[in-house]
């Protein structure tokens, strides 16, 4: 019992720093000071990749299928033959009607003869007026009947050359739905598609608001020319070639107050990769792709780090160390992100001081310790 009144002396003196700053007084973290640097700004949307050539091969004539020149799935250029249809008809038919010209053209160089006899003895006591109309008139014909000879004769050269389907266009072919040895009809449907491959468009729906915006903001250097596309891929990674917006829909969309750009994306090979190979470029027809709308000349504005900017549910903070070295926490609103930096719209003024490392040990009201961060120091891991 005589040890109790020192002991109670003792927690007495000790509670109240060890309640406000722990056992190792303030917490120490890494601060830095609120600069404007150049910032490139980004804004982001979701889009679809779409194809600018898509193209479904049809038969043009009934014919059986006897050759088929290309590869499933490989890389075609403009002009490769795809298929080859049985041909023995089509050039029996093709020489039939060139017979058929050769016959009449011999006929109607006879009745020219003719024509110019009749003429002749118009002239003598022999010659009949009506012997020379009618000379006339079967030369006028047999020259009718040569046009349409000809003109058959070509219909079956280009019957001809229906017999061989070729590409027209570049791209990617797909699976053929009909084997050699089937019988082909133009009813019998697409017998493969190609879609060509580079460059690729991307369709994203932006605001109008935004529409405008960006037409204002970038009016003095060419509004949307001025403007830089580039694209996030499926698996995270950022697209190497930027594309530029080359179309905007003339009409709102009903319903989402939308409008539907396109742009226009290089799709090069990847590197090392070939012609056919499965996965050989980085935008496929059809996929999702985030879509990042970026001013071609960064702006001076206030960044800060990625880790120094925490999220909850109603949006996002930063830990400001303000007067007595006391912690406080501020709303901030986020603009563009580029590479470990993201812009800073609204919550912070320039030379605001904010902690940049062991946000795990600070919470708004706390007093610390503050040190620099050193330049280039790794990222602590945001609170929150």
């Amino acid at each position: 019992m005589r040890f109790a009144v020192p002991l109670l002396l003792t927690l007495l003196i000790a509670t109240p720093a060890a309640a406000q700053f722990g056992p190792g007084g303030p917490p120490a973290v890494g601060v830095m000071t609120v600069r404007k640097t150049a910032v490139t700004e980004s804004q982001a949307f979701v889009g679809r990749v779409q194809a600018t050539d898509k193209v479904d091969i049809v038969a043009r004539l009934t014919a059986v299928l006897v050759e088929r020149g290309f590869a499933e799935g490989a890389e075609v250029a403009q002009g490769d033959l795809l298929y080859r249809l049985e041909r023995p008809a089509f050039e029996a038919d093709l020489a039939a009607k060139q017979a058929n010209v050769a016959q009449i053209s011999a006929l109607l160089k006879n009745a020219v003869l003719t024509t110019n006899r009749a003429q002749l003895l118009l002239s003598t006591p022999a010659g009949q007026r009506s012997h020379y109309d009618d000379a006339l008139a079967q030369q006028a014909s047999l020259a009718a009947q040569l046009q349409a000879a000809q003109a058959q004769v070509k219909i079956a050269e280009i019957s001809l050359g229906y017999t061989e389907i070729r590409a027209p266009v570049a791209g990617k072919i797909g699976r053929s739905a009909l084997a050699v040895g089937n019988l082909v009809t133009p009813g019998s449907g697409p017998l493969v598609s190609i879609v060509s491959q580079d460059p690729m468009y991307v369709l994203f729906a932006v605001p109008t608001r935004t529409v405008a915006e960006l037409r204002n903001r970038y009016a003095a250097q060419g509004g949307f020319a001025a403007v830089a596309i580039r694209l996030r891929l499926p698996d995270g990674q950022v697209h190497k070639a930027t594309g530029n917006i080359d179309y905007a829909d003339p009409s709102v969309t009903a319903g989402t107050d939308t409008i539907m750009l396109r742009a226009r994306m290089p799709n090069p090979l990847r590197a090392g990769a070939k012609p056919g190979e499965p996965g050989n470029r980085d935008l496929i027809d059809g996929a999702f792709v985030g879509v990042l709308v970026e001013g071609v000349e960064p702006i001076q504005a206030l960044a800060v780090p990625r880790a120094a900017v925490a999220q909850d549910q109603q949006g996002a903070y930063v830990y400001a160390v303000e007067a007595d070295n006391k912690v406080a926490q501020r709303r901030v609103q986020l603009g563009a992100a580029q590479g470990a930096l993201v812009g800073v719209s609204g919550g912070l003024q320039e030379g605001d001081i904010i902690v940049v490392e062991g946000l795990q040990r600070v919470r708004p009201g706390i007093v610390v310790a503050p040190t620099p961060a050193p330049a280039g120091a790794p990222a602590a891991k945001p609170a929150g």
